[in-house]
């Protein structure tokens, strides 16, 4: 038995040994690391005293005391370094002070009572290697109360910070509290005579700790971070997350996670799903989490989704990522991980109301613009429906004169009647004129929010383009050549009224681009079995290369003061958000532009 514990007092230097050399070879230390090395330090010291006091003793046949009190400098001082252990283990980092000076004072009052021991014989009477030899002094039930309360402390720190912290880390604690409890049962063992062993049994202990240390440091890397700086790192994300088991229950949340939910429900370890989330739609709704959780771990992969959580004042949405742990093809655990997307949510929205504000206003400001025209267009069927009510009030004024005049035959009256016809039938195209100006106006009148997603033809769209821009062409000199390609019943879907508006600016534009000078403006009209393609080109000034990048991308003009960029911005987020189409531009400067608009046909006509 004891040549057996000789050989592992051996086997207990050597791998403190190599443990001290891994130690010295990591750069960057911080307390754990140096409290760490202390620990080994003195457990080598430990264990060579003693190796010097065996072999002394096997060539003498007595122990040498010298020895004695080498070892004894890691007997006496041990308990301190583990209490440290723990508390900077627990703490991540501990301020050195007074109290820290005065838990040293017992171990320094231990050791000086061993080497004065001779003249008191308060810390042994009689001293042997073995322990149902040794007799003890007075002193040393003193040294063992301090000695055990300062081990046991530490390992509290240890358990008590692994119930606390359940996860991944509770795994290095718990092999540093089994590591050392070890040899603090073998030590109370001894002491008590339980068994007959000798006194460096209890250094031979600490190479089972040594192991289990070994193991928390190699296999879970327990000194490169301190558990409570991940815990305090991992609470200050700004995404909660969650960890649950298979049975639906949480295993772990961060700080984050229990605030963002505090108002409407209680987050806790060991609770379900289903009893913490219970009332949300989270839960409640279909395609609720749990269904989530299947889908990621049938699949293997994340699982994101978006919930509007909505309870009582709570109004958030989130954004949720699940995502399966799985390691060696075995399932561990689920991490559900929850962004706060409430602020960008809300941010999307005053956009979209800025965005529909401002095509509000463009699509005013353009209306306004062709109320001119409009005016114009209205005036000469208006003057001429006029000239016509004239003439027949005339032919009524005549015909009632030549009543009872017998020298007015029945043909003179067939005449006047057919002259009154005449006259009406010119004032139907007239009518018909007027009725398409309106209808043209009346849709680019109604408000945006009022927009409907229909089925028109090309004819269609082109005849209210004409309507609406003959009289801004005609005001400026410019010509507009509509050449279509495409059969004019080829249908379109989508809001009709925001599309001729997107034209409407765009011909404006290129109006001006002349600058009050005559020009001529091509309207082409192509497509294939897919799409339509639009394409609208002057052969004016050109847009400037500086500011080519950011035209539909941005607000910018080339008309200085009198222009914002709203227009053709609009007009691009019109084409592709309403329409599902494509914008884009060529330009050369002083040869002109060229604005294509490529929209997908109305599914039917596909194919």
């Amino acid at each position: 038995m004891e040549n057996f514990l000789f050989v592992l007092l051996h086997i207990s230097t050597i791998l403190i040994v190599i443990l001290l050399i891994y130690i010295l070879s990591i750069r960057k230390k911080g307390q754990i690391q140096f409290i760490f090395l202390v620990n080994i330090l003195l457990l080598l010291v430990w264990s060579i005293g003693y190796l010097l006091e065996s072999y002394y003793r096997l060539n003498t046949g007595s122990s040498n005391m010298l020895f004695v009190y080498i070892w004894n400098i890691g007997l006496c001082f041990i308990p301190f370094s583990w209490l440290l252990t723990g508390l900077i283990y627990a703490n991540t980092k501990i301020r050195f002070g007074l109290k820290h000076l005065l838990l040293f004072v017992p171990p320094v009052v231990s050791y000086a009572m061993l080497l004065t021991n001779p003249y008191h014989n308060l810390f042994f009477i009689h001293f042997s290697i073995y322990n149902d030899r040794i007799v003890y002094g007075p002193y040393f039930i003193i040294h063992s109360i301090f000695m055990y309360s300062y081990i046991s402390t530490g390992i509290y720190y240890l358990i008590s910070f692994s119930i606390k912290n359940s996860g991944y880390f509770s795994r290095q604690s718990v092999l540093i509290a089994i590591g050392s409890a070890i040899p603090l049962v073998t030590n109370i063992v001894i002491i008590t005579r339980l068994i007959k062993v000798p006194l460096y049994t209890t250094a031979i202990s600490f190479s089972a700790a040594v192991l289990f240390i070994a193991i928390a440091i190699f296999r879970y890397h327990f000194l490169s971070i301190s558990p409570i700086a991940l815990r305090t790192i991992v609470d200050k994300i700004s995404d909660g997350f969650m960890v649950v088991n298979d049975e639906y229950r949480i295993i772990d949340y961060n700080k984050t996670m229990e605030l963002a939910f505090e108002k409407i429900l209680t987050i806790s370890r060991s609770k379900s799903l289903q009893e913490v989330f219970q009332g949300t739609c989270l839960i409640d709704a279909d395609n609720n989490l749990i269904d989530f959780i299947n889908m990621a771990k049938v699949s293997a992969m994340s699982v994101t989704f978006e919930k509007h959580i909505q309870k009582g004042n709570y109004d958030k949405y989130f954004s949720v990522e699940v995502t399966p742990i799985i390691i060696n093809k075995s399932q561990l655990s689920t991490v559900i991980l929850f962004r706060d997307i409430t602020e960008n949510i809300r941010h999307l929205e005053a956009i979209e109301e800025k965005h529909a504000i401002m095509m509000e206003q463009e699509r005013l400001a353009s209306l306004g613009h062709l109320i001119g025209g409009i005016a114009h267009n209205l005036k000469t069927p208006i003057m001429s429906i006029a000239g016509i009510v004239e003439g027949v009030k005339d032919l009524v004024a005549e015909y009632r004169a030549s009543i009872g005049d017998e020298n007015v035959t029945v043909s003179d009256h067939y005449e006047i009647a057919d002259e009154m016809l005449s006259w009406l039938n010119k004032i139907k195209p007239y009518c018909s004129y007027v009725s398409d100006v309106i209808d043209a106006v009346k849709g680019q009148a109604v408000k945006l929010s009022a927009s409907s997603m229909v089925s028109f033809t090309i004819n269609e769209l082109v005849k209210r383009i004409q309507i609406l821009m003959k009289y801004e062409l005609i005001r400026y000199k410019c010509e507009l050549n509509t050449k279509i390609s495409v059969d004019l019943s080829s249908e379109l879907n989508g809001d009709i009224n925001s599309l001729i508006q997107v034209f409407d600016n765009i011909i404006i534009n290129a109006i001006q681009a002349y600058e009050g000078k005559t020009g001529s403006i091509d309207f082409y009209i192509d497509g294939d079995d897919e799409s339509i393609l639009f394409a609208i080109k002057d052969y004016a000034k050109g847009v400037p290369d500086s500011i080519k990048h950011k035209l539909l991308k941005e607000m910018v003009t080339t008309k200085g003061t009198a222009g914002t960029g709203l227009g053709l911005y609009m007009s691009y987020s019109t084409i592709k958000g309403r329409f599902g189409g494509e914008m884009w531009f060529e330009s050369e400067e002083g040869k002109g532009t060229t604005f294509y608009v490529r929209l997908p046909r109305k599914a039917s006509q596909a194919g």
